[in-house]
């Protein structure tokens, strides 16, 4: 399986282990928008690989007549076009969570999906952090010459990491095996000298070379532990690099014989004074065959080494994973940058560095990654390989403060803890066969002994309803008389007489066959297609193109041509779907719909009387009256001084709202007209007024400042 790690900036909001989201990918299409048609498509199957957002009408009369690709459409067009919501195949999303599998841990534990080419679906996973776990370690020792005075450290690690542990875990066990290399050419020296003790020019007994050697399965008794450690003996190999990524695909994937317990939090921890070999490698020595990724071991020695090549580390993250190892590195600082770049690959993977493999370090190094793997928490995503191509995976985790993770997980989360992960996978195609296909994904929390199993079920044929009839085949066979027999088979048409089958294709009063518009076959139209639109009925008599245009579009694009009239989208109305529903644009500045004089006609407003004009019926100059008619009001207002206290008088002569301006300037506008009093004391002063009814009531503004009756004329 493939494997992906990744997390996304936006998190779910949603902390709910119910709560399921469905989502499709792609935008979201109007119904005037043409994404699902083309004249390419000629079966349901063709349809629905467009996009989630398509639909194939199966009705057999829609469109009688009309191309097949008429019938793949948006399903709100599909419907306005006439076909009932039963005849229609549409994509399905669902998403079903097995509520009966009991978890402690990880949550959902079962989760089964329904897709099709390019839709997706969302889902939560809950994993919580345990208080205490029990522990399981196993040393995984580098017995090469070089390793000596390390191995000799490990013989007092034991108890005291047992004490040490108490902290954490009250249930630790230990193991252990050991590895050199591939006891090969050009690994090991094969002279015959060399092969049974590779020390032997130093007068020292060694152990032969081994790819891997499981010494002890996992116990709680310490003194067992350190009992075998002390017989374990050094050995000796040519190259640099050593086997160990080889040793640890083994003792992973050997789980009877290591003895790993399914409840506990499994520890490898790989000790080594320098680099690892990786796949490939083994073609120096003539091994090509690839890792099988199973447990080679015969009494407890690893057969396999000679016979397949190191794993690749894509190989050993899958074996990691699968049986919920963590990897804790403990190498010595010349190989840490080696070994830095190799644990990104590796998820649940820990790197210490230690100047000397003493034993106090040794366990400072394993209680370190102990704390800080369980604080982390992350899920990985495995896809099976045979459709890995087709699927696509995001992972976004919301870590127990609220937060989302910079990386790849939620660190520091504590004991009793949850961190919720919005996983969505979505299908970009169909196998190449194009049939349907159960595909089954991981969810893995890295380090954890339960996981969610996802079951796909991939759609990628049309069903079309309970008879299964898609009507992908427009034409359908006729019955013809050969040789006095009935016979059922595909048309003949150069057999079929005008009176037998183009009598049936002309409508009632018309000589024309099919309107002109298609031919005559077995006695039905098929009618033509045009590059305006579809041609259908029962004589073609119908499109979907003569309807009226707005902007050079059909139905300005806001709808679609049913038997000649536009049936608009939802917020639009007119013969062209060219005016708004809403009267939004009609509403004035005073709260009134056209101010109170008219009505919202395709979102403008039409005056009610043709005296009135302006965007919203606010203007009206032939409604004023002469400048002389207010004259009275004004002198009413001069009269008693031009004062708000007294303002009140000229009331029984005023029905209007009347104010005072020191400057007329400030109001000039077309709205507003002009006017002169001329004040009866010999002519010799006049005073400016404005009037105005731009808010549907008469308004005055008469100047304070009155002016000699020649420089107000002037003016």
């Amino acid at each position: 399986m493939t494997s992906w790690l990744r997390t996304y900036d936006s998190a779910c909001l949603c902390l709910l282990l119910c709560c399921l989201v469905v989502a499709f990918s792609g935008e979201s299409f109007s119904a005037g928008d043409s994404v699902c048609r083309s004249p390419g498509i000629t079966s349901c199957t063709d349809c629905l690989s467009r996009g989630p957002q398509c639909a194939w009408c199966f009705e057999e009369g829609f469109l009688d007549g009309a191309g097949l690709s008429q019938r793949c459409d948006l399903p709100v067009n599909l419907l306005r076009r006439g076909c009932a919501l039963e005849f229609m195949e549409q994509s399905e999303v669902k998403v079903e969570v097995n509520a009966t599998i009991s978890s402690t841990q990880v949550s959902p534990r079962d989760i089964s999906i329904t897709l099709r080419p390019g839709s997706a679906a969302s889902f939560i996973v809950s994993v919580k952090q345990l208080e205490r776990y029990p522990v399981d370690l196993y040393y995984l020792v580098d017995v090469s010459a070089s390793m000596q005075e390390n191995l000799d450290q490990l013989k007092t690690v034991g108890v005291a990491l047992s004490l040490r542990m108490t902290e954490h875990s009250s249930d630790l066990w230990l193991g252990f095996g050991s590895f050199v290399d591939k006891p090969v050419s050009p690994y090991i020296n094969v002279h015959p000298s060399k092969i049974h003790n590779p020390c032997s020019d130093f007068e020292i007994r060694c152990r032969p070379a081994h790819g891997f050697h499981h010494v002890l399965s996992m116990t709680s008794n310490m003194s067992e532990f350190t009992r075998v450690i002390k017989r374990q003996r050094i050995s000796g190999n040519m190259d640099t690099p050593e086997g160990g990524l080889d040793a640890m695909l083994q003792a992973a994937v050997c789980q009877r014989a290591v003895g790993w317990r399914p409840e506990a939090k499994r520890l490898l921890l790989l000790m080594t004074d320098q680099p690892s070999h990786l796949a490939l490698d083994s073609r120096l020595a003539g091994i090509v065959v690839p890792h099988d990724g199973l447990c080679h071991l015969e009494d407890n020695v690893y057969k396999g080494s000679t016979r397949m090549d190191h794993p690749s580390l894509g190989q050993l993250s899958d074996k990691l994973l699968e049986n919920h190892i963590y990897s804790i590195f403990a190498v010595e600082k010349q190989q840490y940058q080696w070994y830095e770049e190799l644990i990104h690959l590796l998820p649940g993977s820990y790197l210490g560095k230690l100047g000397l493999f003493q034993a106090p370090n040794l366990i400072d190094l394993v209680v370190d990654a102990y704390k800080r793997l369980l604080s982390e928490v992350v899920v990985s995503v495995s896809v099976e390989d045979k459709a890995v191509s087709r699927y696509w995976v995001s992972v976004t985790p919301l870590c127990p403060d609220g937060s989302t993770a910079a990386e790849h997980s939620c660190t520091g989360v504590q004991p009793d803890q949850t961190v919720y992960f919005n996983i969505t996978i979505g299908q970009h195609s169909c196998p190449d066969d194009g049939k349907d296909e159960d595909v089954t994904v991981m969810v893995r929390p890295v380090g954890y002994n339960e996981s969610t199993v996802v079951r796909i079920r991939s759609k990628c044929q049309c069903t079309c309803g309970p008879a299964g009839q898609c009507r992908d085949a427009n034409a359908s066979p006729c019955k013809q008389t050969q040789n006095g027999n009935n016979q059922e088979e595909r048309p003949n048409y150069g057999m079929m007489k005008d009176s037998d089958s183009n009598k049936n294709c002309k409508a009632d009063g018309s000589d024309v066959v099919c309107s002109g518009r298609g031919v005559c076959e077995c006695g039905k139209c098929v009618c033509e297609q045009s590059r305006l639109g579809a041609v259908y009925g029962k004589y073609c008599e119908l499109d979907d193109f003569s309807c009226p245009y707005e902007g050079g579009l059909l139905c300005g694009s806001r709808g679609v041509c049913v038997l000649g009239e536009c049936v608009c989208e939802d917020g639009w109305t007119g013969d062209s779907c060219n005016c708004p529903v809403s009267t939004a644009t009609c509403q004035s500045s005073n709260g009134l719909l056209c101010s109170g004089r008219g009505k919202c006609v395709c979102g403008k407003c039409v005056c009610d009387d043709p005296q009135h004009s302006g965007d919203f019926c606010e203007r009206c100059p032939a409604c004023q009256s002469t400048c002389q008619s207010y004259w009275t009001c004004v002198g009413c207002h001069l009269s008693h001084g031009l004062t708000q206290e007294e303002a009140g008088q000229c009331n029984h002569t005023c029905a209007l709202l009347v104010g005072y301006m020191d400057d007329m300037s400030g109001q000039a506008g077309e709205t507003w007209i002009h006017c002169m009093y001329i004040s009866n004391d010999s002519c010799r002063n006049s005073y400016r007024f404005q009037t105005s009814s731009k808010s549907g009531q008469a308004q005055l503004l008469i100047s304070t400042r009155p002016g000699s009756v020649i420089h107000s004329y002037n003016q």
